[in-house]
């Protein structure tokens, strides 16, 4: 696992390209990997982080043996081809904190950074009863949610992100922990007509983990926390103005639909990588997978593609807005209770 990061000096941070700057087909015949990029070695991760926290110039890297890699396209999905109900997750959310931060799609190997709203970092409101995120927030590596079609089973496009996961672990975890975690379930929400799956897991490493394979099992041991956190899902936006947001099929689905559904997303982002499907704006940079135009060498990355050679001076976060401090209360209708 990852350990926390230790930030060193000073390096200010450069918007890199988003993809190579020329193809990979144009290198000499059959290119090597190196296989400190090529062979994945939890135990050789790490953390580089440039800028200061809650301002959107602030971001995350990974590396791996000291060369920087892409969270979203260099993490495998399974750790164990041979297990399917255990995946990778990537934490981008700790848990108990506020700050809206996300896999950075444009930029080049996809750091972690601050999402923005209005021109300004986004942090969401904590609802009552739940402080914040009640549970570590991140995503699934070598997915996507694919939204140059209806999925089958939602009807709606993806929303263009890798899946997103939340962990029920009692580890409050940190950002840019890699962490294998079981597959529970998952709800298939419906934010703003695009398709974004919230898989349900815990840490394998979690006591709670042998005793549970399914949602169901979870309320034998936690009860309430299935269905609330259910309900977090379609309320949470509904303390900044907006309506509550659907969950396809009401509840959550099985494990076995759920590691499909996995599967199939895995496949997406493979046709993403290879150019089978259109990138856009998406930076599809990665050096792990060889045979791909989108391959870069691990040892020529950070050069090329313009990534911060250092970390930043320890610093404190910039402070975020009042209003994030406060306790939003909902009615039985799910309506925002206003103070006259």
């Amino acid at each position: 696992m990852i350990a926390k990061p230790v930030i060193a000096s000073f390096a200010v941070l450069v918007v890199a390209a988003a993809n190579p700057s020329h193809t990979r087909e144009a290198r000499k015949a059959s290119p090597k990997p190196d296989k400190s990029c090529a062979e994945f070695d939890y135990d050789a991760l790490s953390l580089r982080e440039v800028g200061q926290r809650n301002t959107l110039d602030w971001r995350m890297y990974l590396l791996h043996r000291n060369e920087p890699i892409s969270f979203w396209h260099d993490v495998p999905l399974y750790p164990d081809p041979e297990n399917k109900q255990i995946v990778n997750f990537v934490v981008e959310i700790p848990r108990w904190t506020d700050g809206k931060i996300e896999t950075r799609r444009p930029e080049a190997l996809n750091p972690i950074f601050h999402d923005e709203k209005n021109g300004a970092p986004r942090f969401v409101e904590s609802v009552w009863p739940h402080k914040s995120y009640p549970f570590l927030y991140g995503s699934i590596p070598q997915t996507w949610e694919n939204p140059n079609l209806n999925h089958s089973f939602t009807g709606f496009p993806g929303d263009k992100d890798p899946m997103d996961l939340f962990d029920i672990g009692r580890d409050d975890g940190y950002t840019g922990q890699i962490k294998k975690v079981k597959l529970l379930g998952g709800l298939a929400v419906n934010d703003g007509d695009e398709t974004d799956w919230k898989m349900l897991g815990i840490d394998i490493k979690d006591p709670l983990a042998a005793l549970v394979n399914t949602y169901e099992d979870v309320e034998k041991y936690r009860p309430g926390t299935i269905q609330a956190f259910r309900d977090w899902f379609t309320y949470y936006k509904v303390a900044r103005g907006d309506e509550i947001i659907p969950i396809i099929g009401e509840t959550y689905q099985s494990v076995s639909f759920i590691v499909d559904t996995v599967e199939e997303s895995h496949r997406y982002w493979q046709d993403l990588v290879s150019g089978k499907e259109d990138p856009g704006k998406i930076a599809i940079a990665q050096t792990s997978q060889v045979i791909l135009s989108s391959w870069v060498p691990c040892k020529s990355a950070r050069k090329e593609l313009v990534i911060p050679k250092k970390a930043s001076k320890p610093q404190e976060p910039a402070a975020k807005p009042e209003r994030y401090h406060w306790w939003y209360y909902l009615n039985a209708e799910r309506e925002l209770v206003q103070v006259p």
